[in-house]
């Protein structure tokens, strides 16, 4: 192990660089094109199939498999835009294992289904690669519409409304456009700048504007768009990192994992990531998993995560908690964090209370288990920061502390819609984000035509 500067536990460079290197590589290797047309041929290319069904952005799925085996990778690209514009993406991350390839026939003939995610990367990389654009904007309109949220969501609501022609101005918080995809994501899924890359194929049909450093509640107000565009979307997702509720929580080591994250997809180098000897995860989702094998990843000796519930009800799939435990992370279930220990104010341990069901409800049992640790990780869930409405949010309503939305995405406000996390139903999915911001757009253009 190469030396490090070791302050309390947490410490950067712990791995030898060309470690770093390895450990996040690609999670799936992209398929070449003797492997796709393999993978291909596999499929039944179902009637009525199963795995479209299972797809939030409903692609055509038997089709783009049929155009690749028939060596048409650019057709197949076509297939998978014209209804995912961030369909790159989407083969990355998408959570298939519980979407489409859960739905494949060869998944409940023989417990193997067809790599759809891999295939459809395989489509979209070819495509992109080459520079080729499949979808030619409409005349300009003359009309404007506000994005808020560079992010899926936002993405794709602004690539379809361009397509009609209407000009849109996208705001954004951050630095980068890309939201959850450049920020969120775990670094070994989208490694090589994929996100940026997709950002700008996005933007390639025309029509697009992003403003960075922009957000509401700051230097934006919802008003000030509603009376400025003829139409807004919100797509900003969640803000807010939900708390552990625990004593002790505000001492140094104690920190969110959605930054953590963050900060590990900016880092240009990651030798320079500070990171725990033991680690613990407080949560059961995505994020939680993909905060604990990076953790590993970057050299971290002992990574445990907590959940306050069984495994069957983790939000992250069976695949996931396979994957983190295949990396050396540890899951224990039924425990809830009571108490962080610190010493001179830094993290030392953190006491648990095993859980049980009682009656249906969670409830502490009043037996504890205490864990060593140099860093504890938050990962209980976001919320959505309704004050950035500016004023607006009595005019917003709100369902379950996020905005409330019809089948279109309408907000009750006028000329405002929305969709993505920030939304009420959101399931936190890339590839829910991106159905909700295309058929947002649909029904804006509807509405701005007439």
């Amino acid at each position: 192990m190469a030396d490090g500067h070791y302050t309390d536990g947490i410490a950067a460079g712990r791995l030898k660089g060309e470690d770093y290197q390895r450990n996040f590589a690609d999670l799936h290797p992209p398929l070449d094109a003797h492997e796709a047309a393999v993978e291909a041929d596999r499929c039944y290319f179902c009637y009525d199939a199963p795995c479209m069904t299972a797809c939030p952005t409903s692609i055509d799925i038997p089709l783009f498999i049929r155009q690749i085996a028939t060596g048409n990778p650019l057709g197949s690209a076509k297939t998978i835009f014209d209804q995912n514009i961030l369909g790159g993406m989407c083969a990355r991350v998408c959570p298939t294992e519980t979407l489409c390839e859960e739905a494949c026939v060869r998944e409940a003939a023989e417990g193997k289904p067809v790599q759809i995610g891999r295939l459809q990367r395989y489509a979209t990389d070819t495509a992109m690669a080459a520079g080729r654009q499949f979808h030619e904007r409409a005349e300009a309109t003359g009309r404007t519409v506000a994005v808020v949220g560079a992010g899926p969501a936002g993405l794709a609501c602004a690539h379809r409304l361009a397509l009609h022609g209407h000009s849109v101005t996208i705001y954004e918080a951050r630095d980068k456009s890309g939201g959850l995809n450049e920020y969120g994501i775990a670094a070994y899924k989208t490694p090589g700048g994929f996100a940026q890359a997709e950002v700008d194929y996005v933007r390639a049909v025309g029509g697009i504007s992003i403003e960075h450093g922009r957000a509401l509640g700051k230097n934006l107000s919802l008003g000030e768009l509603v009376g400025d565009h003829d139409a807004v979307f919100l797509g900003m997702g969640l803000a807010g990192v939900n708390a552990l509720n625990a004593e002790g929580e505000d001492a140094e080591g104690v920190e969110n994992a959605v930054d953590y994250i963050a900060g590990l997809r900016q880092a240009e180098d990651l030798s320079g990531l500070p990171v725990g000897r033991r680690v613990v995860v407080i949560g059961g989702g995505m994020t939680a998993i993909d905060a604990a094998i990076q953790a590993r990843l970057l050299g971290a000796e002992e990574v445990t995560i907590c959940y306050r519930r069984g495994r069957e009800q983790m939000n992250a799939s069976a695949f996931e908690q396979e994957l983190a435990a295949s990396k050396g992370v540890t899951i224990r279930h039924w425990l809830q964090p009571k108490r962080v220990l610190a010493e001179n104010g830094r993290v030392r341990g953190i006491e648990l209370e095993y859980t049980a069901l009682s009656n249906g409800r969670l409830t502490g049992t009043g037996e504890t288990l205490t864990l060593k640790a140099d860093q504890v990780f938050k990962a209980i869930g976001q919320s959505f920061m309704a004050g950035v409405l500016n004023g607006n949010s009595a005019s917003v309503a709100l369902e379950g502390g996020r905005i409330r939305v019809d089948g279109e995405g309408r907000t009750s406000m006028s000329k405002v819609w929305a969709g993505g996390d920030c939304i009420a139903g959101g399931d936190d999915l890339t590839v829910s984000a991106v159905a909700q911001g295309r058929d947002a757009a649909e029904s804006i253009n509807r509405a701005l035509m007439g």
